[in-house]
């Protein structure tokens, strides 16, 4: 007997329909999961395309503003790459450069050059400042070029990166840069001019004052001279006339003869001390003033700094009160001229921190420490601000107004201690008012080291 077709059977080996819903539905979600990985990587392959292209638009308008030559080259020297600017340059378009020797376009005077790069290349080494002379359309095109190596992404050097600035432009660089640089000296040396004007004219000025007493000295005594001579003079003619003598003793009691002779002596010495002491005083404007940079003797600073003192501040501020605290002499060697010059425009910077203070006094203190001389020089100011006491012996800083300084006058000073070995030091006194170290070596010192 058969089974009725009606009852369910099975095939061994075939799944069941539950199984094979199953399995479809794995299908499906596997096909799911693979079209979302699809899309995933689609999206993320036209972002990186995207960000590919900006890089290569932005790559290209890089290479495109460039004014300077870039050409990258193989190992053997052959184009592999330009910017316009070398295509403008050798008068090709850049897919006519592309595998073509870059020696092809070069004078025969650059050869060796451009071979030096490309050993250089082969070596992994790097060139520079190799002057090359590319064929363009209008003739030789020179340029400074720097070379760099160029390795792939084993650190295998494959070629070489070569970027040129035309020589027209580097040459009419410079001269804009030594016009510039050469304005900038003429400058610098009006500036320096118009400071060592202003220390000529406070050096006159105290030096006029200076000379003003021996001269009014002379010139009173040469009055009083003449006086007497006019009337020896006529008592002698008087004589030599043969005047009975109770009229030569009435003559000589009227022109006052016996005090002219008593006065005599004494208005020579004085008009003879007056003289001396001009001539003291032009001997050192001499020696002081002297521009013989080499030249270097040993002289008293003592003498030097009381020089200055009444050389400037005499004539500028007669009120002042100086206190000398100085050794009989401060023996050292060295320009005197260019010393005396820091000692005025030291001087100088105090009168002018003073200006207006109600006391007005200037303290200079010197002593032998340690085979150096050492000098501050203390004023009654307001002291040196914070902000400014690490500059004031910039080149050109000054807090004074326009037209009042040239802020050369520290800057100079500073640099003509250093030139004698010694050191300038500024800061505020814990009193007040501000306060500049001089150190110098001592004259025993330098010959010590001299002798050695």
């Amino acid at each position: 007997m058969t089974a009725p077709l009606s009852q369910p059977f099975s095939i061994p080996g075939m799944l069941s329909d539950a199984d094979a819903e199953s399995a479809w539905i794995d299908v499906i979600r596997k096909m799911d999961e693979t079209y979302a990985n699809l899309v995933a990587q689609q999206v993320e392959l036209e972002r990186k395309n995207a960000e590919l292209e900006e890089a290569q638009a932005f790559i290209a308008s890089v290479l495109g503003s460039m004014t300077d030559v870039l050409i990258a080259c193989d190992r053997d020297g052959r184009i592999e790459q330009s910017n316009p600017a070398a295509e403008r340059a050798l008068g090709c378009a850049g897919r006519e450069l592309i595998g073509r020797p870059l020696r092809d376009f070069l004078d025969a005077g650059s050869h060796s050059a451009f071979a030096r790069l490309c050993s250089a290349a082969l070596q992994r080494e790097g060139g520079s400042d190799v002057e090359l002379s590319l064929r363009g359309p209008t003739g030789p095109f020179p340029v400074s070029v720097n070379s760099t190596v160029r390795y792939d992404q084993r650190g295998h050097a494959i070629g070489l990166v070569l970027v040129g600035r035309p020589i027209g432009e580097l040459r009419r660089a410079y001269r804009d840069l030594a016009s510039a640089h050469e304005g900038l000296k003429q400058t610098q040396q009006q500036l320096v001019h118009s400071e060592k004007m202003a220390s000529l004219g406070r050096l006159v000025a105290g030096v006029a004052h200076e000379l003003n007493n021996p001269i009014s000295f002379v010139y009173g005594n040469a009055h009083a001279m003449r006086r007497y001579v006019d009337r020896l003079t006529a008592y002698l003619d008087k004589v030599h006339e043969g005047v009975p003598a109770q009229e030569l003793a009435a003559l000589r009691k009227e022109l006052r003869i016996d005090r002219a002779r008593a006065d005599t002596p004494a208005t020579l010495d004085g008009m003879l001390e007056g003289t001396e002491r001009v001539r003291d005083i032009v001997n050192e404007l001499r020696r002081f003033s002297s521009e013989q940079k080499h030249a270097s003797e040993r002289f008293d600073l003592t003498a030097l700094l009381r020089s200055a003192v009444t050389w400037v501040a005499k004539a500028q501020m007669p009120d002042l009160t100086v206190v000398f605290d100085l050794p009989d002499a401060l023996e050292i060697a060295g320009h005197p001229g260019h010393l005396h010059q820091v000692a005025m425009n030291l001087v100088q910077n105090a009168i002018d921190a003073m200006a207006g203070a109600p006391a007005k006094r200037l303290e200079l203190h010197g002593r032998l420490e340690g085979g150096a001389v050492v000098v501050t020089f203390r004023d009654t100011g307001h002291g040196i601000p914070g902000d400014v006491l690490g500059r004031v012996f910039d080149p050109f800083f000054t807090t004074k107004p326009v037209g009042k300084g040239t802020g050369l006058g520290l800057s100079i000073s500073y640099q003509l201690v250093r030139d004698h070995g010694g050191t300038l030091v500024a800061a505020n006194h814990a009193d007040g008012g501000a306060l500049f170290t001089l150190t110098l070596p001592a004259a025993g010192r330098i010959d010590e080291g001299t002798a050695r």
